[in-house]
């Protein structure tokens, strides 16, 4: 089973989407974990009714930092902040394969109930989308470098 860390600066929307998902997708082959450089120390309210839309759990999570793993084996981190949007993307510096999956923050979007929940659902698309491109490769035969390649390579595919 590999370890997936999912980071973002706060550790409260686009990583804890990213989490929920890939224990949901990757059941057996990945354990996931998401935290942030700087945790807000809340989940975003629109995440988590989104994750509940969906069906999955969001039971036992909070905004952590990445310091909390320490201490757990770690096998691949993937960032999703959006440096498009001028976001500063955590480094993390343990030695592990690392790739980067730039989203747009939905908890950012202003607008009606409706389009705020659309930002959110798109979110959720581009990461369910990822993860089972990222599901289909064989990780566990893969090279530290092939697979930071082929993972950066799916972070860059248009979701629209």
């Amino acid at each position: 089973m590999l370890n997936i860390l999912v980071i973002c600066t706060g550790n409260s929307c686009r990583s804890v989407i990213g989490e929920a998902l890939f224990n949901h997708l990757g059941q057996g082959r990945i354990k996931a974990f998401s935290a942030g450089s700087q945790p807000l120390g809340r989940l975003n309210a629109g995440a988590v009714a989104l994750l509940q839309r969906h069906g999955l759990s969001t039971e036992g999570f909070f905004s952590k930092s990445w310091e909390a793993f320490e201490n757990q084996a770690i096998d691949i981190a993937i960032t999703v902040c959006d440096s498009a949007a001028g976001e500063t993307c955590p480094v993390y510096l343990r030695p592990v394969p690392t790739a980067h999956w730039g989203l747009s923050d939905p908890g950012h979007v202003k607008g009606t109930d409706e389009e705020i929940k659309a930002a959110f659902e798109a979110t959720y698309q581009a990461v369910e989308r990822r993860i089972n491109l990222m599901l289909a490769l064989p990780l566990e035969e893969m090279s530290g470098e092939a697979l930071v390649a082929e993972l950066n390579a799916i972070g860059r595919i248009d979701n629209s």
